[in-house]
């Protein structure tokens, strides 16, 4: 891919869009009784745990990672749901694609979580609060489908369109927050200011609010949360501190304040880190950016040095949208539901090695595959492996599938099964022209991880510790001449 085609493909600021619990919201789309009740969708691993769990669940104590048992003596009402792994990625994939018409920069990162590239967006929408609204729209759109919405809502929406301006963007009227500050006087030309409240005074900061277009802000059928800044970081940081129908745009004059005042566990960091962080009385970002940067880097290494410049706002992570061709998928119907795991098995061998011969995965090689299938009752079940070499290779594609398989097998008999190869790596790589045998391919791995352990030894010590040998004059019959040490900078 030529280096024209990513700067075209990248974006310095970003709309995040989250949408918490996404596995128990689709369920309740899905099944609208669900709204206002304790319930929680077992996880697909281990149906005797709990994987996500609703407000009122948690009001009464019951957590994630529980057991069935545990959670039912603290919540006798609790509604348990299967988890239908194939209706939540379906649902996922049909708001990537209705963002990807307002934007062609989009990069999903989880389940419910999703940055969309806006530079440029403003040309054709106008301000920011204007392309969240039509973000919101299409959102609106995605999530709640022409057959599942009432004549009333239709005819709401309608009549809401013909009262809109020209940039306008949704149905209803509602509210965004802008981080800022207000006037001294606590009033601002057709807008409230409310302060943010926190228990530390450093995070006391002012809102503007201003009313905004929407598709439907505040109505119970808006599950996302939409923030707006400059950076990825940022723009989820925001995200979270908004509210359903209430985005957050954080202007770029304000970026380093609004920062400031968040807390530290928003952080993209392991568990042992946040706990070590919290042990050493750090609460919020700023009390992070606040340290000297090197005394960050030899305490947490390169997981330090990443955190101290997200939290100092010294690095712009870009949106990344990439130019793959669209998934593609291999399927068959069993005539009698399937059971055995040496037929799933083989016969996901074949499906993969019927998707590689397709003609749009010439030139491309695998990088995350996944398989679904169709189980007998009206239930699901879904695998998915990223393979850290891409490949075109069947065995190797097929390998961690099968992996998966027998620690995590069907609940029931599998009645329609398919492959699909979800993103891919252009060319081939370099290293693997080489890596002919078992002993080639281990010595390839043997230098990557060398390279890695050069690279974080030296953002710990500011210089490279490490030297390799090469020869100068090696007939020379003095031996300091013969070899010289060299630094070793991968």
């Amino acid at each position: 891919m030529s280096s024209a085609t990513l700067r075209a493909l990248t974006s310095t600021h970003a709309a995040c869009v989250w949408i918490p619990l996404f596995a128990l919201r689709a369920e309740e789309r899905r099944k609208p009784e669900l709204n206002g009740k304790p319930t929680a969708v077992l996880s697909a691993e281990d149906s005797r745990r709990l994987w996500q769990v609703s407000p009122h669940a948690r009001h009464v104590g019951v957590k994630p990672g529980m057991t069935v048992s545990q959670a039912i003596g603290l919540c006798p009402m609790l509604t348990l749901l299967e988890a239908d792994p194939v209706h939540y990625d379906e649902s996922f994939s049909r708001l990537l694609l209705k963002l990807g018409d307002v934007s062609p920069v989009v990069e999903p990162m989880e389940l419910g979580r999703v940055y969309v590239g806006v530079d440029g967006l403003e040309r054709l929408f106008g301000s920011p609060e204007q392309v969240l609204g039509v973000i919101d729209e299409l959102l609106g759109a995605a999530w709640l489908c022409d057959d599942e919405r009432g004549g009333s809502e239709r005819q709401g929406r309608q009549s809401g369109a013909q009262g809109r301006g020209p940039g306008a963007a949704g149905g209803s009227r509602g509210q965004r927050r802008r981080w800022g500050k207000g006037r001294k006087d606590g009033k601002t030309e057709g807008r409230k200011v409310g302060e943010a409240k926190s228990d530390n005074p450093r995070a006391k900061r002012t809102f503007r609010h201003s009313a905004i277009p929407s598709f439907r802000r505040g109505g119970s059928g808006v599950v996302w949360r939409l923030g707006w800044a400059r950076g990825k970081f940022p723009s989820w940081v925001a995200a979270t501190r908004a509210k359903p129908g209430n985005p957050v745009v954080v202007p770029n004059d304000q970026l380093a304040e609004f920062l400031k005042a968040q807390r530290i566990g928003a952080l993209p960091l392991e568990a042992d880190t946040h706990r070590r962080l919290w042990q050493l009385g750090l609460r919020l970002l700023g009390d992070l950016a606040a340290l000297p940067e090197q005394a960050v880097v030899s305490q947490f290494g390169r997981e330090g040095l990443l955190a101290w410049r997200l939290a100092a706002g010294a690095i712009v992570e870009p949106v990344i949208g990439k130019e793959t061709p669209p998934p593609i998928l291999a399927s068959m119907d069993f005539p009698t539901p399937i059971v055995d795991q040496g037929i799933i098995a083989n016969t996901i061998g074949k499906l993969t090695d019927q998707a590689l011969r397709h003609p749009r995965r010439i030139g491309w090689r695998v990088r995350s595959v996944r398989v679904r299938a169709t189980l007998e009752h009206g239930s699901s079940w879904m695998i998915d492996a990223v393979l850290k070499d891409p490949s075109a290779s069947r065995a190797h594609i097929a390998a961690p599938l099968i992996v998966k398989l027998g620690q995590s097998p069907p609940t029931g008999g599998v009645q329609h099964l398919t492959v699909e190869f979800t993103a891919f790596v252009r060319g081939t790589k370099e290293l693997q022209l080489f890596a002919r045998d078992a002993a080639a391919a281990a010595r390839t791995g043997q230098r990557r991880a060398l390279r890695w352990a050069a690279r974080e030894i030296k953002t710990r010590l500011k210089q490279s510790m490490l030297h390799h040998i090469i020869e100068v004059h090696p007939w020379s019959r003095i031996p300091e001449r013969r070899y010289a040490l060299i630094d070793f900078d991968p």
